[in-house]
């Protein structure tokens, strides 16, 4: 992973410790006030972004789903290549960030999501639209609380990340053993234990992205760091959305 994504970060200084390391990145301001302001500035790029690539997929896979293509993709090849696809560009944007410029970043953020309403659009031959309405706004108000969590508290949570990052492999190696079980008991199981893990997620990595703004700060690498930060929020926020629609969909 890009040095960018480092956990290690130093989250005293992230929270104002101003004279604790003084000229550890000369552009990050000296006042209190330039802070908090650059460093609102810094999440709202990420939140904006986040949400517009969130509100791109669903535009996309409903459309998809409501023109037909969706059902017509569904078992054929081309399918696979739908689902493989934003993950093969998650790889390549989260180890290619120092190699990628700002506009390329930029480009497969929005391919991607372009990609994921795609694959999502299944969701929509499976469940009712009311109930995906419903899970999507209660992911949205859990989000969106987490989020605000993990921004202001002054505990700190990057003890968490190793622990959650385990549970996310987890959760792989348990879906892919399903796939050959076809346990239900073993697929509710992986679905709630899939909200907590992305619940807790969503908080660590709103205070990993804050934290990492005091050495962002000024940098020609800021731009590129909105763009990866948006990823990993969208990541947290569809992972999620997706877990609790196992709970909260109706069949239709």
């Amino acid at each position: 992973m890009a040095n960018w994504n480092d956990p290690q970060s130093t989250r005293a200084e992230a929270r104002g410790g101003f004279g604790a390391a003084p000229g550890l990145n000369p552009s990050v301001p000296s006042t209190r006030a330039g802070y908090d302001a650059g460093l609102r500035k810094y999440m709202l790029s990420i939140y904006n972004y986040m949400a517009s690539g969130v509100l791109l997929t669903g535009i996309v896979a409903m459309a998809m789903a409501a023109s037909g293509m969706t059902a017509s993709l569904v078992g054929s090849p081309l399918m696979w290549l739908v689902v493989l696809s934003p993950l093969a560009i998650v790889f390549a944007m989260s180890f290619g960030a120092n190699r990628f410029s700002q506009g390329t970043l930029q480009i497969m953020f929005w391919g991607f999501a372009v990609l994921m309403g795609m694959s999502l659009s299944t969701i929509f031959l499976v469940y009712t639209g009311a109930s995906i309405a419903a899970t999507f706004f209660a992911a949205a108000g859990a989000f969106a609380g987490l989020s605000l969590f993990g921004y202001t508290t002054k505990k700190d949570l990057s003890g968490f990340g190793s622990f959650l990052i385990m549970g996310v492999i987890g959760l792989i190696i348990a879906s892919v053993i399903n796939i050959f079980l076809q346990s239900s008991a073993l697929a509710w199981a992986v679905s709630f234990l899939g909200v907590l893990i992305f619940a807790g997620l969503t908080a660590y990595d709103t205070q990993r992205l804050k934290a990492q703004y005091f050495h962002l700060a000024g940098t020609q690498f800021m731009g590129k760091a909105v763009i990866l930060g948006a990823l990993t929020l969208y990541l947290d926020f569809i992972n999620m959305f997706q877990f609790l629609l196992h709970f909260m969909g109706q069949r239709d």
